[in-house]
C-alpha cells in the first residue's frame, strides 16, 4: 500500500484506484515533470530506495520505472551524487513547437521564473545574463567581515534600520561615486534600496503619475518596461543606434514626456555608449521640459578598451538626473542591495515616499558592505574583476567564433558583461534562444527586448561571458549551439 504520510513531490502522487501499474505511473509522472519544466537538467531526483520508502512500495517497483526513464535518456546515475535529470532533455511537451515570433510578456515572465528556479537549484546556466564571476568572489574575506559584524552586534543594531539606509554605507557610496564615476553628491542624497526595481518603484511613486509618458530605449531591458506599464505609465519606445538613444527621435515621438529611462554607459542590450552629443541633448531636453532622467548604471565599471566613462549624472547641471546603481553586478545577486542618488531638492519627497512604500534593507548586510567598501576591498575587487572579465571576454569570443563562424558572428562590445551573437541569413533569434534554453543554456534574443515587433532589427543573441573560464569551455558551448542550428 502507498503510505498516506508520503512526502514525495506532489507530481509523484499515485492513483491507487487506477489499473495502470505503479511503476508505469511513476514513469509517466517523472517524464511529464521533465517535459513540463518542473524538473530541469541536473536536478536530483529521489533515490529508488528513498522513493520506495516514501510511497510504501517495493524497491523493485521504483527501479523498474527508473530503468525505463534511464533507457529513454531522461535520467542518469552519477554515483555518489545520486540520480539526476539528464543533460539536454527537452523541457517542452511533445508536439508543442517553438514559436519563431517574438514571445508575449507572459511567456517572457514564465521563462524568467524558470531561469530563477534553475539558478536556485544548481547554479547559473551557461551564458546566464547579469551574473558576475561567482568563482572569483572573495568569499573567505566576506565571511570574515560578516563574522566580525555579527560579533559586534548590539541590541540597538537589532532595531529597525534607517529607512533610507545606514549612514555609514551612504557615506561610503557617496565617496565611491565621486572617485570612480565623477559624481559629486551628499550622503543624504543616497538611498539604499533592495534592487534596481525597488529604486525605479520609488522614482515612479515620488515623481511620476499614472498616465505619464516615459521614454524607454527600444530595444531595452524588458523587465523595466513591464514594471513601468504596471505602474500605469505610457511607454514611448525610442530607437537606439551605435551612439545610443536617438534623442531626436524621442523629441519627435513625445517631446513633452515626463521622464526618460536610459543606460548611458552600456546600453542594455546593445552595449553601445551614449555619445557625448546625445548626452548633452538629453540633458537639455530634461532641463527645458522639467522632465526627469533615470540613469541605470548597472555595470558602468566594466569597460575594456579605455577607462570607464563618467556617469551622465556628472554632466547634470540642472539636477534632473536620478542615478541608480547596484551591488548585484559587482558583488553577487543574492545580496539584493542597490542605491539611488536623487536631486538634493527631492530628498525630502523621497524620504516621505520611502517611509510609505519601501522596506529598509537588512542592517547586517549593509554593515558588511560598508566595511567591505571602507577597507578598500570593494575598489580592489572591481579592479580584479575588470581584468578578469577582459580575459574571459577574449577567451569566450575566440572560442565561440572558432566554432560558430560563418553561421553566427560573435561581436565583443567595448564594455559590459555579455557578448552579442549575430545570426546570419534569415534565422529567428527567438527560436534559437528558445532551443538554447531547452538545451540547458541561457540566451536572450534581441527580438525579446523590443516593445513591439519592428522590421529591420538584426537577429541577435545576448550571451554572458563572466562565468566562462576557459577557451575550451567556450568551444564546447559553441558546439552545442552549432548542433541546434542543424
Amino acid at each position: 500500500m502507498i503510505s498516506s504520510a508520503s512526502a514525495a513531490p506532489p507530481f509523484l502522487s499515485l492513483n491507487t484506484g487506477s489499473d495502470e501499474p505503479y511503476y508505469r505511473q511513476i514513469y509517466h509522472r517523472l517524464r511529464s515533470a521533465v517535459a513540463e519544466g518542473l524538473l530541469h537538467p541536473g536536478d536530483r531526483i529521489p533515490s529508488a530506495r528513498a522513493l520506495a520508502v516514501e510511497l510504501g512500495l517495493a524497491r523493485g517497483t521504483v527501479e523498474s520505472a527508473y530503468s525505463l526513464l534511464a533507457a529513454e535518456g531522461y535520467i542518469e546515475a552519477r554515483g555518489q551524487a545520486g540520480t539526476v535529470v539528464a543533460a539536454g532533455v527537452q523541457t517542452r511537451p511533445p508536439g508543442q513547437a517553438a514559436s519563431a515570433g517574438p514571445p508575449s510578456a507572459r511567456t517572457r515572465q514564465r521563462a524568467q521564473a524558470r531561469d530563477d528556479i534553475q539558478a536556485q537549484s544548481y547554479g547559473p546556466r551557461p551564458f546566464q545574463m547579469g551574473i558576475p564571476a561567482l568563482d572569483a568572489f572573495p568569499r573567505k574575506l566576506w565571511a570574515r567581515l560578516g563574522a566580525r559584524v555579527a560579533r559586534a552586534t548590539q541590541p540597538a543594531d537589532m532595531l529597525y534600520p534607517p529607512i533610507a539606509g545606514l549612514a555609514r554605507l551612504r557615506i561610503e557610496i557617496a565617496r565611491y561615486l565621486q572617485v570612480s564615476r565623477g559624481l559629486v553628491c551628499r550622503p543624504e542624497q543616497v538611498f539604499v534600496t533592495a534592487g534596481y526595481r525597488d529604486s525605479l518603484n520609488l522614482i515612479s511613486r515620488a515623481l511620476l503619475q499614472p498616465g505619464d509618458r516615459v521614454w524607454v530605449e527600444d530595444p531595452g531591458y524588458a523587465p523595466i518596461a513591464a514594471q513601468l506599464r504596471a505602474a500605469g505609465m505610457q511607454l514611448v519606445g525610442v530607437p537606439v543606434d551605435e551612439d545610443g538613444l536617438q534623442v531626436a527621435k524621442g523629441l519627435q515621438l513625445a517631446p513633452h514626456a515626463r521622464a526618460a529611462v536610459v543606460t548611458p554607459a552600456h546600453q542594455s542590450p546593445g552595449c553601445m555608449a551614449l555619445s557625448l552629443q546625445r548626452r548633452l541633448a538629453l540633458l537639455d531636453w530634461a532641463a527645458r521640459q522639467q522632465a526627469w532622467i533615470v540613469e541605470d548604471d548597472y555595470d558602468g565599471e566594466y569597460r575594456y578598451v579605455s577607462r570607464p566613462l563618467p556617469a551622465l549624472k556628472s554632466l547634470d547641471r540642472d539636477d534632473r538626473v536620478l542615478y541608480a546603481g547596484t551591488f548585484s553586478k559587482v558583488l553577487f545577486p543574492a545580496i539584493r542591495l542597490a542605491y539611488l542618488v536623487v536631486p538634493l531638492a527631492q530628498v525630502e519627497r523621497f524620504e516621505q515616499t520611502t517611509r510609505l512604500f519601501s522596506s529598509a534593507s537588512p542592517a547586517f548586510t549593509q554593515h558588511v558592505v560598508a566595511d567591505f567598501m571602507a577597507e578598500g576591498h570593494f575598489a580592489r575587487h572591481i579592479q580584479r574583476m575588470r581584468r578578469l572579465y577582459g580575459e574571459r571576454r577574449a577567451l569566450a569570443s575566440a572560442g565561440l567564433a572558432e566554432v560558430l563562424q560563418p553561421h553566427l558572428q560573435v561581436q565583443s562590445p567595448p564594455g559590459g558583461m555579455h557578448l552579442l551573437l549575430r545570426l546570419q541569413g534569415r534565422r529567428s533569434d527567438h527560436a534559437l534562444a528558445e532551443k538554447m534554453r531547452q538545451d540547458g543554456m541561457f540566451s536572450r534574443a534581441l527580438s525579446e527586448c523590443l516593445l513591439a515587433p519592428r522590421p529591420g532589427v538584426p537577429p541577435m543573441l545576448m550571451l554572458s561571458f563572466t562565468n566562462i573560464e576557459t577557451r575550451r569551455r567556450a568551444q564546447e558551448l559553441g558546439e552545442r549551439i552549432l548542433a541546434l542550428l542543424a
